[in-house]
Parts: C-alpha cells; structure tokens; sequence
C-alpha cells in the first residue's frame, strides 16, 4: 500500500518551544493509525501539525509525495480533511449545509454545487446513518449527533487522508463502535488513509492497524496492537506499576480490584 501522509523528523510545539520531536510516522493507503499516549503528551499538537494548522518546528509533513507547506490552502483541502474537538458554532445552518461545506475544495470560483457534488454529500450522510437529520438545524442537535455530522462533512471532502482528533469524544459506547465501523469502512472502499488521536485503549486495540505511543517528548513505540499492547508498552506509556495493566483482558487492577479501560 502507497502512502497518503508521513512525517520525516518531524519536530511539533509552540513558540519555538518543542513538545514532541524526531517523529517519523507512516499513513498507507486504507489504514487506520492511531496516535495514544498520556494526557499533555503532545498527541493534539502532533495532529494539528501534521493538519497544517500549525507550522512544524523542525522536519517536513508529505502529502501524497509533496511538502504540505508548498500546497495552497485549497490544495491541501483536497489531499486532507480534518475533524477536531471542539464546539462548532453556526448560524441557522442545517446539518446538509454542513456536510455541504466539505465539496467546497472541488468547487469553482462561486462554490456552487453540481451533481457529483449532491450526490457525495448524500453518500456522506447515509454512510454515518444521519439522513433523517439532514434538515435539522446543526444546533439543535445532541454533541453527539453532531459530532456524527462533522464526521460526514470529512468524508464528503473525499480525500485521501483523514486525520481525527478524538473522534470519539461526546460519543457513548454504541456509537464510538459504529463511528469506528464507518472509518472502517471509508478505508476499505475508498482507501482512505486514517490518522486519529484516541483515548480509549480498547478502541485503539480494536479499531486502529497501527499505533504511535508518543510521551515524554517523543514517539516511545510504534506497532500493530498486538505488538504494542502485549509487550509490556501500555505500562511504560503511562507509567503503570508491573500488573496494573491485564493486556489479555484490556483491565485495570486498582487496589486489587479490577475494571476495564
């Protein structure tokens, strides 16, 4: 499998000042890879960078064989789309005007619509299960049903690449599962390469085929999950005592009782 995005050396923070460095990371073509690690680690602003949102410090962000910084704003729209946490406000939009505003990068000078461009954003919708929603206003909606509703806005910009950051944030375990299933499915039908920030372990276990474990400033390990989460990392990655950690079970041993993560 080619790939959408990589990293090389790349180094990420504010002010000059480097939270998280030396990251080489991978994006093949229909992949799910998930960054996880502890809280503060640098895993927002490593996606934010590689997003283009923020500027890298040091090292490059290669989309589709080119610098990300050499792309205008329109040309990285149509090889990245992005969906981050956080309240989105509108104003008497409806959630297909929404959606709609994913085409925009392969509209004209006037950003008008056209068929091909309806027809994605009804693909869109249908894929995250939100059809019945389409004419209600965006704000009246649940942070879930919304956060469903800005997913289908990044799949309807149909690029090659798709970075998350905490996807599943607002979401209960129903639909963390089902939002997980479309990504699935965006990378296997479309190839689609998936980069996302998760919190949830056993939803990184599961969902993703690749891990980067970032701490400390930099990038600890990468892997499959069977890699990362039997060999003992989970423990180094946030700093659990030996046995806190069960990587057979996904639980967590507190004061001799045990919960899952």
């Amino acid at each position: 499998m080619s790939a959408v995005l990589e990293t090389r050396d790349l180094a990420v923070g504010y002010g000059g000042v480097p939270v998280v460095r030396h990251v080489d990371l991978r994006v093949r073509s229909g992949q799910l890879v998930a960054i996880v690690g502890p809280n503060g680690g640098g895993k927002s602003t490593l996606l934010k960078t590689v997003a283009g949102l923020l500027p890298p410090l040091d090292g490059e962000v290669r989309v589709g064989g080119r610098d990300l910084a050499a792309l205008s704003l329109r040309a990285r729209a149509r090889e990245v789309a992005v969906l981050l946490t956080g309240r989105v406000r509108t104003e008497y939009a409806t959630c297909r005007e929404v959606v709609e505003a994913g085409r925009y990068p392969h509209t004209g000078r006037l950003g008008v619509l056209g068929n091909e461009d309806l027809r994605a954003v009804d693909a869109a919708l249908a894929l995250v299960g939100i059809e019945g929603l389409a004419e209600r206003d965006f704000m009246q909606l649940s942070d879930g049903q919304r956060q469903r509703v800005l997913l289908a806005r990044a799949i309807c910009q149909e690029t090659p690449a798709l970075l998350l950051d905490e996807p599943t944030s607002h979401l209960d375990i129903r639909h963390q599962i089902e939002l997980l299933r479309v990504l699935r499915d965006v990378a296997a039908t479309r190839g689609t390469g998936v980069l996302m920030v998760l919190h949830e372990l056993p939803l990184a276990r599961e969902g993703a085929d690749w891990l980067v474990c970032v701490r400390d400033g930099g990038v600890l390990c990468q892997g499959t999950p069977d890699e990362v989460f039997c060999s003992g990392r989970i423990e180094e990655l946030f700093d659990l005592a030996p046995g806190m950690y069960d990587p057979a079970t996904g639980a967590v041993h507190v004061r001799g009782r045990g919960w899952h993560a």
